[in-house]
């Protein structure tokens, strides 16, 4: 059975996509980029903050569906530079207590908005 996850905490989709789709014991997030769900604007003031806005837009993605970053098994992570990686990296880990997800990092020549990075994750339903 397949579900919908929508919540208001986080920005809506900017296409024909669900912020996450619910199947059996997984829910996967679609890639979230640093849109501020209440105001619609951009926050792309330096990588760090963008970082953090975008994992807050997942966790608020998490919490409508009932669970938290405990939960994530798998991450993507899409980068405008691979120079950011260890700015991301430090602010990403901060969301993760112990039992880190799998994960990729990858350099990409461009993103939604032309925005410097974005992350989408599967996570673990139990």
């Amino acid at each position: 059975m397949k579900k919908v996850i929508n919540t208001t905490n986080a920005p809506a989709p900017i296409g024909p996509y669900s912020q996450a789709i619910s199947a059996g014991n997984f829910v996967f997030v679609s890639g979230q980029v640093a849109i501020n769900p209440g105001t619609g604007e951009l926050i792309l003031e330096d990588i760090k903050t963008e970082t953090k806005q975008v994992m807050e837009n997942i966790k608020s993605i998490l919490i409508e569906a009932g669970i938290d970053f405990s939960n994530i098994v798998k991450t993507s992570i899409f980068l405008k530079d691979m120079q950011s990686f260890s700015e991301v990296n430090e602010v990403y880990g901060t969301y993760f207590k112990d039992h880190f997800p799998a994960r990729e990092t990858v350099q990409v020549a461009g993103l939604p908005k032309n925005v410097n990075v974005e992350i989408s994750v599967t996570a673990f339903k139990p």
